[in-house]
């Protein structure tokens, strides 16, 4: 079992590349430059293992939850209190000491969550699983390989807020028969402790045969880390065909470039009550609408659900495939946090900032459609925001 050792220019480089496969989620990027930073400034030097489960290590899914925008300006002491107060309570309720974690999805916030998990030495993780969930970023649990895993149960799951000091620490414990029911439990508690919250689940002990193996999609961790060393290192910001390209060759994946350097011209966003950015992104082929011959709208719950295009009726992609943001005029991917969409569209003014984006789809993981009910979870959601077509993969 290979072991790589990621220090802090890695997650780094996991943060750029889960910027692009994170498809519009997984927590904010600028927050996970920020954050990194800071982790930098605290004079942490040290590495982090990551490697493939090993069927034999206490283990559960560790993550945030919540809504980017809420947790805007994210910092490295909100992480670490989470991380904490939820690992404490987890292990307490459990029984159990952590000895791996893995992370929920791709995601600029949530691949980096575990690592910095494991980086602090006030808990026994030795290391983090390279993988997730589902290959992307995702809006809520269910769709993910984990819940269709039989011996691999939700519950108990645990959410604690950031609170620095003992007195103040708040946290939930839930039990509930399926991911989807812990779903909707957890979005009144993640809003009541201010809209984001740590949360750990899924737990993968000797109890159920430590089931989280063959239960998770390997390998994304580190095509992760590839992706964003591939952009981070660039001399020059790579064309969309080029990272496209890269995408198919790290993940093996169908990647296809959509749309090319157009611009965001409209951004309609709000927060659910379960603590999801739900928005609509207007993209143009012209910075102005009023000059623009091509228009598409991308959907999303925190992350993109589908994408529209004037010129056709039919989709130009749908979830459980990724829609990607990925932009030649930064060398960068981004999500839809707010501070994210500043850098290309000024909500001030209500137009684009003149920085061209593109977008790219990536086929999802077989691994990830092939998981009973993830697709009907996935359908689910688009009905809910008025698609009730085809899916590129059967029910």
């Amino acid at each position: 079992m290979a072991t790589s050792e990621y220090s802090i220019i890695d997650f780094q480089y996991i943060a750029a590349g889960a910027a692009v496969l994170g498809s519009g989620g997984g927590g904010s990027y600028n927050d996970a430059v920020n954050v990194l930073f800071e982790l930098v400034n605290s004079g942490w030097e040290g590495v982090v293992q990551v490697k493939d489960y090993d069927g034999t290590t206490n283990s559960c899914v560790l993550a945030l939850m919540g809504s980017p925008d809420v947790a805007d300006s994210l910092t490295l002491t909100d992480i670490e209190y989470s991380i904490t107060n939820t690992v404490n309570q987890y292990q307490s309720t459990t029984g159990t000491t952590l000895g791996c974690v893995i992370p929920v999805e791709i995601g600029p916030i949530n691949s980096i969550v575990p690592l910095i998990a494991a980086a602090l030495n006030n808990n026994a993780i030795q290391y983090v699983v390279d993988g997730d969930g589902a290959g992307r970023a995702i809006p809520e649990l269910p769709q993910t390989t984990y819940s269709g895993a039989a011996l691999l149960t939700a519950s108990p799951c645990v959410l604690a807020n950031d609170a620095p000091q003992t007195e103040g620490v708040e946290s939930a414990v839930l039990t509930a028969a399926t991911a989807a029911r812990i779903e909707t439990l957890a979005g009144g508690i993640v809003s009541a402790f201010g809209s984001f919250s740590g949360i750990a689940l899924w737990p993968s002990t000797a109890s159920n045969g430590y089931a989280l193996t063959d239960n998770y999609i390997a390998g994304t961790l580190g095509q992760t880390w590839a992706l964003g060393q591939y952009l981070l290192l660039a001399s020059n910001p790579p064309t969309t065909a080029e990272v496209a390209a890269q995408i198919t060759v790290l993940t093996g994946r169908v990647t296809t470039p959509i749309l090319t350097n157009f611009y965001i011209t409209a951004v309609t966003q709000s927060t659910t009550s379960a603590s999801l950015d739900t928005g609509i992104i207007r993209l143009d082929n012209a910075r102005d609408q009023a000059s623009s011959t091509e228009t598409h709208y991308i959907y999303n719950l925190n992350e993109n659900l589908i994408m529209y295009s004037s010129l056709s009726n039919i989709p130009d992609a749908i979830a459980p495939d990724s829609i990607c943001y990925y932009s030649e005029s930064t060398g960068l991917g981004f999500s839809n946090a707010s501070n994210d969409l500043a850098v290309y569209f000024d909500a001030d003014a209500g137009s684009s900032t003149g920085l061209a984006i593109s977008i790219i789809k990536v086929d999802a993981v077989a691994k990830l459609y092939q998981t009973p009910g993830v697709v009907t979870s996935f359908a689910t959601l688009l009905r809910n925001i008025g698609y009730a077509g085809a899916l590129p993969y059967p029910t």
